[in-house]
């Protein structure tokens, strides 16, 4: 096939993957548990749901403007005003088909040809593909003293004359992990000193526990909207549990808006009409919701932590957040995607490999499911790889008996 040289370096998406694997063996009725989704099983909020349906049975269902429908950035200013404690105007924000797609239009507006975008280790999968579709250079940063928190140390050492951009997910997917205050702020004011970009991807920013507040990058910058290099990013997939719904958007200087809308435009056009009613729904209705959500997270998360507490040689950093931890595995594989395999075949456990996120020897595990998979999976996970464990255990129907170990 004669397709471009580029094209043919960007990899299938490993969760995706992974998840199309595990819906495949469920068809075959396999009892297999999916450890590796970043999408809770509660219901789309019903605001959000009348609201779309409202606008669908007007049969009204045509194009918006390319930076979105004018009630739909109403409330995202209000939300914004409310969460982040600024006032923003219309022609700052732009909606997309999703957080991603915001972060995509953004290094394609951003980026020339081998210019650099920083990113923390560990890293969301897709950042450094999308930096590299637009042909642009990753620059991975891992933490020198073995923690998931990034240091300015390491940042300031890799930043070049070629460095465009710095990408800031807190609290981080993969590892759960929410960056302190402090170090938003020095972030922030280096980004703003060297004439960089930052981007704060905020799409987990209220999913947090144990007590902490979100924290509003805007406090730190000294510089007025118009004049900052300050750039949000957030959604109402991971908030409200609305991933299938794919409604971002972006909170930036107006003349940047506008070069995004033009790329946008050309593009896509318009998100859905339907789709944006119903983020304006979930926005506007009652919020109950996502401390509910937040709520049954956490407690997931503490479920979670007891599990693999109990499991021999496995090393855990405990999430300030998200829906996902990151164990060390590497006391039983080092080579994340044998193991993630290995659990997959054996056990019929989904995990992501820790390779994926710039963090070998580790798995990412969800906790967004329900209590008796995160128990079950576990347990599945500890007979497979630990020989202390049962040599026996029940999955379905079957009996099956650990003879690799």
């Amino acid at each position: 096939m004669n397709v471009s040289q580029l094209a043919r370096s960007i990899p299938e998406s490993p969760t995706l993957k992974l998840t199309e694997e595990a819906r495949l063996l469920k068809e075959k009725g396999e009892a297999v548990i999916h450890l590796g989704a970043g999408e809770p099983k509660n219901k789309a909020p019903i605001n959000a749901i009348l609201s779309s349906a409202a606008k669908l049975n007007t049969g009204d269902v045509k194009y918006t403007p390319a930076d979105g429908t004018p009630s739909l950035k109403k409330a995202i200013i209000r939300y914004t005003e409310e969460n982040y404690n600024k006032m923003v105007a219309p022609e700052n924000i732009i909606v997309s088909a999703g957080a991603k797609q915001a972060v995509y239009n953004l290094l394609f507006t951003l980026l020339n040809p081998q210019e650099e975008v920083i990113i923390l280790a560990p890293y969301w999968v897709s950042y450094p593909e999308m930096v590299r579709m637009c042909y642009g250079v990753p620059v991975i940063v891992t933490p020198e003293d073995g923690s998931f928190h990034p240091r300015m140390q390491d940042i300031e050492q890799k930043v070049s004359s070629y460095t465009k951009a710095i990408i800031i997910n807190s609290p981080n997917n993969p590892s759960g992990i929410m960056y302190s205050e402090q170090f938003i702020a020095e972030i922030i004011d280096f980004c703003e000193r060297k004439g960089i970009y930052c981007i704060m991807d905020d799409i987990y920013h209220k999913l947090i526990f144990d007590g902490r507040k979100p924290i509003s990058a805007y406090k730190h910058t000294k510089k007025d909207l118009e004049n900052s290099k300050l750039i949000i990013v957030n959604g109402i997939s991971k908030l409200y549990g609305m991933t299938g719904f794919r409604i971002g958007w972006t909170v930036a200087p107006k003349a940047l808006t506008g070069i995004l809308t033009n790329v946008q435009g050309q593009i896509t056009t318009t998100t859905s009409v339907i789709l944006q009613a119903a983020a304006e729904g979930a926005l506007t209705g009652i919020q109950s919701i996502v401390e509910g959500l937040r709520l049954m997270i956490e407690n997931n998360r503490n479920v979670m932590m007891q599990e693999l507490q109990s499991f021999n040689g496995v090393k855990i950093t405990k999430p300030d957040g998200t829906f996902y931890c990151l164990p060390d595995f590497s006391a039983y594989n080092k080579n994340s995607l044998e193991l993630s395999q290995l659990l997959l075949k054996k056990a019929l456990v989904v995990t992501v490999p820790g390779k994926e996120f710039g963090m070998e020897g580790h798995l990412r595990l969800s906790y967004c499911g329900t209590i008796k998979e995160i128990k079950q999976g576990i347990e599945r996970i500890k007979w497979a790889l630990d020989p202390n464990s049962p040599n026996e255990i029940f999955i379905g129907e079957r009996k099956l008996v650990r003879d690799w170990l």
